[in-house]
């Protein structure tokens, strides 16, 4: 009966030692969260800035009979706002549009790393061979050319990581939206650059995180 008693005794404090030691490792957890949660609520970090500075257009055709095909390269600026944050660009994907619809093949852009005030620039080629795009966006893009203006809208999707210190932060969705107004014909202000024209833009772009 004793050693039935003595046995039971010492079950129960290995399941005290074992809750102890649970206990202590979730309390560390818990501080440590606290801690993260805290040192990112001070810093407050900032969406990263980008601006597309300029576009040059290769080719823009439209073909019947309702075929886009497009070549042109821009070349994109981004700069980290942050103080005692870093950006860590883990995947960029960029590609052009017209009316919300995608009209190039989606470019890779070069992962980086930015610490405070770092700026990083990328001059990717966008290309779209013989696009299909809906009738009615065939003739907005006819009307467009003929009136000596087109708005494209260059977009940027991937991810990034915040990092403080020594510790980097999980996968956020980045998503930069930015216009890219081209003028043609008798309005056009472009500069004449081997087969194609630049376009000097400096526009801001909206970034979302």
């Amino acid at each position: 009966m004793s050693k039935e008693v003595e046995g039971c005794g010492h079950h129960e404090d290995e399941k005290k030692h074992h809750r102890r030691i649970f206990i202590g490792i979730l309390a560390l957890f818990i501080t440590i969260l606290v801690a993260i949660f805290f040192v990112w609520i001070i810093l407050q970090p900032h969406n990263p800035r980008f601006i597309l500075q300029d576009t040059t257009i290769y080719g823009l055709n439209l073909s019947d009979p309702n075929f886009l095909s497009s070549n042109m390269q821009v070349t994109i600026s981004t700069r980290n706002p942050n103080d005692k944050i870093g950006i860590y660009y883990e995947k960029l994907d960029i590609y052009a549009s017209y009316h919300n619809q995608q009209i190039t093949l989606a470019t890779e852009l070069p992962t980086a790393y930015q610490g405070h005030d770092d700026i990083s620039v990328w001059s990717p080629f966008l290309y779209g061979d013989t696009v299909p795009v809906s009738p009615y966006l065939a003739v907005s893009i006819s009307q467009d050319v003929n009136a000596g203006a087109v708005l494209f809208n260059i977009k940027i999707n991937g991810k990034l990581k915040w990092k403080v210190g020594s510790w980097l932060s999980g996968s956020y969705r980045i998503f930069a939206n930015c216009p890219a107004y081209i003028t043609l014909g008798s309005r056009s202000n472009g500069i004449n650059v081997g087969t194609g024209i630049k376009y000097q833009i400096v526009q801001h772009c909206h970034v979302d995180v």
